[in-house]
């Protein structure tokens, strides 16, 4: 308030609020935002789910410990692929069979479930555009 007893049109500076303050605005008419377009279809939506993400992944390959070392460590592949498939891929290029033991860890911290998805995986752990994943024979991480 200013000296007169009327309120000032000064606003406090935002170092004054709270940092957990939740800041909302309040528009002066009371009916809600028009849609911008005609709400899409069940039948439009289930089509679009079911679409295959054709994009790529780069998924780059790094052995611990004793086990084969690949030839080439870069691979892209397919963004909508479980990460069972990034296993099975694996065990083709190294000659392992599925009874031997392998196991996998994305950037050597955990190990991921099989039938995770590789683009949330990327999305969510990439490294410089790569998702880094370190192979071996025995637990070597959490």
């Amino acid at each position: 308030m200013s000296s007169s007893g009327t309120p000032s049109s000064e606003s406090p500076p935002a170092s004054v609020l709270a940092p957990d303050a939740v800041v909302t605005t309040v528009s002066s008419t009371s009916a809600p935002a028009e849609p911008t377009g005609p709400p899409a279809s069940p039948s439009t939506v289930i089509a679009n789910h079911k679409k295959k993400d054709t994009s790529k992944v780069v998924v780059y390959f790094r052995a611990i410990g004793s086990v084969p070392i690949m030839k080439q460590n870069i691979y892209t592949i397919t963004a909508s692929n479980k990460f069972s498939t990034v296993i099975q891929f694996l065990r083709t290029q190294i000659n392992y069979r599925p009874s031997d033991p392998l196991f996998l860890y994305i950037n050597s911290a955990f190990s991921p479930s099989p039938d995770e998805i590789v683009n949330n995986l990327f999305k969510c752990f990439n490294t410089n555009g790569k998702l880094i994943v370190n192979y071996c024979a025995s637990p070597a991480w959490g």
